[in-house]
């Protein structure tokens, strides 16, 4: 079924997404999204409305099945011929094959594994869950608190943050998507580690994040009057993007141990991430270096940005968008500098990075899809 979209509700015109944009004679990808009825499922909803070679085929959500995809976020209304949310084990493990060539797995955490085991090879994942990110089975039950479902399918699972793994990405069945705060370390971290610029010690990462970053289950810490008119510290030392973001830097420095301080804190408001990055620089080296460094290893890169100046990053000027905003100061304490690093959680620190990661798959240009700009205010 193609995804389609009434243009010109007055006219009753109903037109297909392609048509709307010329056609195109590169073929589309069948999508089936798994957990549709989250905000990540929403976000890559959004994504792939603008995109000319998605055709969406299936949306899942267990809770919601046999409902219209409208009835759940109802901003969609006006896109027609949308599949209604259905189970996934409505439909057997042969018939995906035949039906989708990509699932974008929305699932919570440890509930992915079985489902994509039971997927036939043919089909290839976008997982958004941490099911898939740390590749040592051993550090995945000491932090997720169970045994590893698929441990021979984690073998070939591709952690890919897409501006690190384009290679490995163009080659794989299985993408293990980043998480939100180890997208925005990670992005200007890895590069000053593997070039030597900065200190594998002594990194500190005092990280905000919007409440979507929870999920959409109820929660009382994430309900209106919780989290309004306040900030509040989580996951103190134990949260679990820790050993992910350990993970690529120790990657980054060569397989030096890499510990971090890290301190997620929960933000009153919907969307975004920044996060303050306090290093330690090599002997003789500044922050200007360090900010050279990144200019010239983002230079080309349409999604990530080193601002000019004395810019700050924020969270509203990535609102919505795929970008990623970086600068890098001066600490007063010498020797030390200070790394800003904003993105929106939904966008490049979920559904946006994806997408990005679904384009590299299967041979589309990159930014197809995720070219919107922030929304500001």
């Amino acid at each position: 079924m193609q995804t389609t979209c009434d243009l010109n509700p007055r006219r009753g015109r109903t037109t297909t997404l392609s048509a709307a944009r010329g056609g195109s004679s590169v073929p589309s990808a069948r999508i089936g999204i798994l957990g549709a009825s989250g905000y990540t499922g929403a976000e890559l909803m959004r994504i792939l409305l603008q995109h000319p070679h998605a055709n969406i085929k299936y949306l899942t959500a267990d809770r919601s099945a046999g409902l219209a995809f409208s009835e759940v976020f109802p901003q969609f209304s006006y896109v027609k011929g949308l599949p209604r949310l259905s189970k996934f084990e409505d439909m057997s493990p042969e018939k995906w094959g035949q039906e989708v060539d990509i699932i974008f797995c929305c699932l919570p955490h440890a509930t992915t594994q079985l489902v994509i085991a039971s997927l036939p090879p043919s089909v290839k994942v976008v997982d958004l869950s941490a099911d898939f990110r740390l590749a040592d089975i051993e550090v995945y039950k000491q932090w997720y608190g169970g045994e590893h479902k698929a441990p021979e399918l984690q073998k070939e699972a591709v952690y890919a943050i897409t501006e690190f793994s384009r290679d490995q990405v163009k080659a794989c069945r299985l993408v293990a998507n980043p998480g939100c705060y180890p997208t925005a370390a990670q992005l200007p971290l890895v590069p000053l580690l593997r070039s030597g610029l900065i200190s594998q010690e002594d990194i500190i990462i005092d990280a905000k994040s919007g409440t979507t970053g929870a999920g959409r289950s109820l929660k009382q810490n994430i309900l209106y009057c919780e989290v309004t008119d306040g900030i509040s510290a989580y996951g103190i030392a134990s949260h679990r993007h820790a050993p992910e973001i350990e993970q690529g830097l120790r990657e980054a420095a060569g397989g030096k141990e890499v510990v971090i301080n890290f301190t997620p804190h929960l933000m009153p408001m919907s969307r975004g991430i920044l996060e303050s990055i306090y290093v330690k620089t090599a002997p003789g080296k500044t922050a200007a270096d360090l900010k050279a460094h990144l200019q010239g290893v983002y230079a080309q890169e349409p999604f990530v940005h080193v601002l000019e100046g004395s810019k700050v990053p924020e969270t509203r000027l990535v609102r919505g968008s795929n970008h990623c905003f970086i600068n890098v100061f001066a600490d007063r304490v010498p020797g030390r500098a200070i790394i800003v690093s904003a993105i929106d959680n939904l966008v490049k620190g979920a559904s946006g990075q994806a997408v990005q990661n679904f384009n590299v798959m299967f041979g589309y240009p990159e930014t197809t899809g995720l070219l919107s700009p922030p929304m500001f205010p």
